[in-house]
């Protein structure tokens, strides 16, 4: 009995495959098949202006964008650029910043940020030098806003980088340039010695 219906049961399988019919499937719940809407860009009789596409309703925000503290995401306050990073500086953090820098920055600013990059010196230009004495006079918050928004030759890059890890490559950048501008007095005195 058992085989019979197992057998039943692979006909009835095997029936649905193979055959092809030019006769539209037959629909149980065709409720959310097809509703009624607008192409993007249509035209729509019950706007006055005729279009189909609508700008959002002033004051609406789209669900994770909000964003409370404008300074954080432009590295600005006021008409001021923001002094010192707002995220609190650690191992973690300029992790990420490094990780971002080799990625995005290198191409152009190289690895250890003096602007020979392959990217600029293939194209013939020369990125800043992040170790010039104007670069490290910037706050951090000037040099967020330069990523963020981009700065003559160099883009923006709000939409590929977040603002979270915009602000770790400029924990990175410090990092870097705290490299070429210590002297013995930042060495502890018991590592001195090694220091030529």
């Amino acid at each position: 009995m058992r085989a019979a219906s197992m057998a039943t049961l692979a006909l009835l399988l095997l029936a649905g495959c193979g055959t092809t019919t030019r006769k539209p499937p037959i629909e149980i719940f065709p409720d959310m098949d097809r509703q009624p809407r607008y192409n993007a860009l249509a035209e729509s009789p019950f706007f006055p202006d005729g279009r189909a596409s609508r700008m959002p309703v002033p004051g609406t925000v789209a669900v994770g964008q909000l964003r409370e503290d404008d300074s954080y995401y432009t590295g600005i306050s006021g008409n001021l650029y923001l002094g010192r990073n707002p995220r609190p500086l650690d191992a973690a953090l300029l992790a990420r910043g490094r990780t971002q820098f080799e990625v995005y920055c290198a191409p152009c600013h190289d690895r250890a940020g003096d602007g020979r990059g392959i990217v600029s010196t293939r194209a013939g230009w020369l990125a800043v030098n992040l170790h010039e004495e104007r670069v490290v006079q910037m706050t951090d918050g000037e040099l967020f806003n330069v990523a963020t928004f981009g700065r003559r030759t160099m883009p923006g890059y709000r939409f590929q980088i977040p603002a979270d890890d915009r602000w770790a490559i400029v924990a990175y950048i410090r990092a870097l340039q705290r490299t070429t501008q210590g002297t013995l007095v930042d060495v502890p005195p018991e590592l001195r010695k090694g220091v030529r």
